[in-house]
């Protein structure tokens, strides 16, 4: 049979004169991408339980310019589509020397598949109103696209997939009749999303990382040591792990990675090199949900990766499977990572972008009854510490402040950075060894359903600027009745009252304040971070009900 392209062309990574272009496709196929220019690469298509891959590098691109490419399989031409009515899909390059030249840096979370079940219809999918802007207005492309965390809802299924569910599930199969388990199934999650139009033209023509949170397995992933042992009970939950994580590896995660990485990772080697990866990756999807205990330094597989757009840095953070649980241990991230992450911090640039599925700074008498929550949670009275555990769970209490160690290195490591001088963990070594400040630092953020600029006071004059850049959710909604909890949680009043109930706890006050500097807003959104010079703005822009895209918060931010 003749190979056809399922999902893809998705342009992820552009390094230099390099780029890598990932595909699925229906049969085993040599794939090639030819760039306008002579560029070109070409991979065979890797197997993993009846499905086939490639991930192309693509090299000799010259430098500043914009090269449309083509797509085949086994010679035959499958991208562009025939009579497309979409702008050809291009690669775009930076220039060789491109200190001076800004950055910009397009961000959000949380997307449903753009179907709609009967009885549903959410707001406008905020990347599919980007996507045709950008049509319109080509000059404007992002230099990346940086998604958050729940490009997929493995336990919040269409009807369309639950019909596949009933149809291909084994009788007497007691996973939940609407949530995906297998590799198989969630195979039908990324072709449902993945195949939407204008989504997959925007994928094909602008680079994207990505990096998961909850839903891609199951809501609350990793929020304590209890659930992980309450889950372990489940006769289908192993299944749903090695499924889960195998497949956010194929899909999401290799598209992370530089080529040089690529070329550096022992699993991708193993898996390209064989005649059927699926054995592979079952055990590498089951092996690798170990959450670092407090005295382990080792970390089964690390999903958090950093890159460098001309002067600014992007590190983002996995903040939910390799989460350290032990009781009074608690951290975001375990200690060997942790020190990755602090030797990223260090270098050569003017920017510090730290993506984060969950945000660090929440509204505040959120952030303080998580911190309650906590200290409730790990009490010496076996009632309260159960008490806690049931909290933390209904409701969700588990972003950084609910792990208050985290929260407070994130900080003091911001801190440091900001204010520069001899000694501290700073970047450009200047005059009589002191470090310059970064320009500015700004965390990006999803998850919670609703989007906000807040910045961080540390008490007194720092020349960077710390933000908050929450922006979420891309197609969803977050219920009508839990809208004004949300507001109000911003307000000092209400959050002066919940830090009262964490002190009671024995919670110390947090170091750092902060303010939010937009509104609340509710709807579908899609974030554009640019940094140009010193100089960085945030724009949230939310979807109108027509479909087009519409200001709701422009913040700039300078030294």
């Amino acid at each position: 049979m003749t190979a056809q392209l399922l999902i893809g062309p998705l342009l992820r990574r552009v390094t230099g004169d390099r780029a890598t272009i990932w595909v699925e496709t229906s049969e085993p196929a040599q794939v090639r991408v030819e760039a306008d220019g002579g560029a070109a690469g070409s991979a065979a298509t890797f197997c993993a339980y009846g499905h086939h891959y490639a991930l192309v590098v693509v090299s000799g691109l010259a430098p500043d310019s914009s090269h449309a490419y083509r797509v085949t399989l086994d010679d035959n031409e499958v991208w562009p589509a025939a009579g497309s009515p979409y702008p050809p899909s291009v690669i775009r390059t930076r220039a060789a020397e491109d200190a001076a030249q800004p950055v910009s840096l397009l961000f959000g979370s949380c997307r449903q598949g753009s179907p709609q079940d009967a009885g549903r219809t959410l707001p406008p999918d905020a990347l599919d109103a980007y996507s045709r802007r950008l049509m319109a207005e080509p000059e404007h492309r992002p230099d990346l696209l940086v998604l958050l965390g729940d490009q997929v809802y493995a336990d919040e299924t269409s009807h369309k997939v639950r019909r596949f569910l009933r149809r291909h599930r084994k009788a007497g199969s007691d996973a939940p009749s609407d949530q995906v388990v297998t590799f198989e199934e969630y195979t039908k999650l990324y072709l449902e999303s993945w195949r939407d139009p204008e989504v997959r033209w925007l994928f094909s023509t602008v680079p994207s990382v990505m990096i998961f949170d909850d839903h891609e397995l199951i809501d609350d992933w990793n929020t304590s040591a209890s659930w992980r042992s309450d889950m372990a009970e489940q006769s289908w939950w192993r299944e749903r792990i090695a499924g889960g994580l195998g497949s956010y590896w194929v899909y999401q995660h290799l598209g992370n990675l530089s080529p040089d990485e690529l070329a550096a990772d022992p699993l991708f080697q193993k898996v390209s090199a064989a005649d059927d990866a699926t054995d592979l990756l079952h055990e590498f999807g089951r092996s690798v949900d170990e959450p670092d205990s407090a005295d382990n330094t080792d970390v089964p597989y690390q999903w958090s990766f950093a890159l460098d757009l001309g002067r600014t840095r992007l590190v983002v953070l996995d903040n939910r499977c390799n989460r350290v649980l032990t009781p009074g241990a608690r951290a975001m991230l375990p200690a060997a990572e942790w020190d990755w992450f602090i030797s990223q911090a260090h270098g050569d640039y003017d920017h510090l972008v730290v993506g984060s599925s969950l945000p660090w700074l929440m509204p505040p008498a959120i952030h303080h009854l998580e911190a309650w929550n906590e200290a409730v949670s790990e009490s010496r009275n076996p009632r309260w510490a159960a008490f806690g555990e049931k909290l933390r769970r209904v409701f969700d209490l588990e972003h950084w402040a609910a792990f208050g160690k985290s929260f407070t290195a994130l900080g003091e490591l911001f801190r440091r950075l900001g204010e520069g001088g001899v000694g501290a963990p700073g970047h450009r070594v200047g005059a009589g060894g002191a470090y310059a400040a970064p320009a500015s630092i700004s965390v990006l953020s999803g998850d919670v359903h609703h989007s906000y600029v807040a910045r961080a006071d540390f008490g007194h004059a720092m020349a960077t600027p710390v933000m908050q850049l929450t922006c979420s959710p891309i197609h969803n909604e977050v219920p009508l009745p839990l809208r004004p909890l949300m507001r109000v949680s911003w307000l000092p009043p209400v959050a002066r009252v919940v830090r009262g109930l964490a002190k009671s706890a024995g919670v110390t006050k947090p170091l750092i304040r902060w303010k939010r500097l937009s509104d609340p807003y509710f709807g579908n959104a899609i974030g554009t971070l640019t940094l140009d010079g010193r100089t960085a703005r945030a724009r949230i822009e939310g979807t109108s009900k027509d479909g087009h895209l519409h200001e709701v918060a422009d913040n700039t931010y300078r030294p």
